[in-house]
This record gives C-alpha cells, sequence and structure tokens, in this order.
C-alpha cells in the first residue's frame, strides 16, 4: 500500500540538494529521482515503515531506537538487492544503477521512518 505522507517526509528529508545527488546517480532528471523514491517507499518491506504485523516495534523499533550501525547495515543489505530489483521493474532504470542509488537514499528512508516513530 502506498504511504504518501512517508513519500513526502522522505522528499523533505533529502532536501533538493540530495534529490539532485540522487537524480545525478541515476542518470535522471529530480522528477526521475523523486519517482525512484516513491516507488522505493512503496516497494520496502511493511515492517520497515510500520504497516506490517511487526511494525517498528518489531524488526523497524530498533531502526527507530538507534539501531548501532552494524545491524542496520545488514538490515538494509538484505533489502536492498529485491528493492532494486522491484524499483528498476517500476522506473526502466538498471537495477545495479538503482541499488547503488539505493546507498544513498536507504539511510534517508530509515532516518525518516524513525522520526516518525519518535513522534
Amino acid at each position: 500500500m502506498a504511504d504518501d505522507s512517508l513519500r513526502a517526509d522522505v522528499l523533505d528529508e533529502l532536501g533538493d540538494d540530495r534529490i539532485e545527488e540522487l537524480a545525478q546517480e541515476l542518470g535522471t532528471d529530480t522528477e526521475g529521482a523523486k519517482q525512484v523514491v516513491a516507488a522505493t517507499v512503496d516497494e520496502l518491506p511493511a515492517e520497515l515503515t510500520g504497516g506490517g504485523a511487526l511494525g517498528l516495534g518489531g524488526l523497524g523499533g530498533g531502526l527507530a531506537g538507534g539501531l548501532g550501525g552494524g545491524l542496520m547495515s545488514g538490515v538494509l543489505s538484505k533489502i536492498t538487492r529485491p528493492v532494486a530489483e522491484a524499483v528498476a521493474k517500476r522506473t526502466g532504470l538498471p537495477p545495479a544503477t538503482v541499488a547503488k542509488a539505493l546507498e544513498l537514499l536507504l539511510p534517508v528512508v530509515m532516518t525518516t521512518i524513525a522520526k516518525r516513530r519518535k513522534r
């Protein structure tokens, strides 16, 4: 299920400079980068975004509570490939390009989710 407010929060967290950086990484314009952000948010496991049975109290709870860098890296590495492949299918961009861009995007998404959890 699409979460328009999460998409908007991630775009706000990124800001114009990082959206432009993401666009350059993807070889597209800022609108294309925003589409990748939207597709990425849509493709994240519900357990990370708070929409699944585990919610942020499960797997994502550690992210909101200041999960250590090593464990966070492990979580992100497990979701990067499937998310990159799904986003690539939706956007037509090469999976390898999307995966590289997700290195910039996913930590911002996780930070945004953690901030939302604290509200």
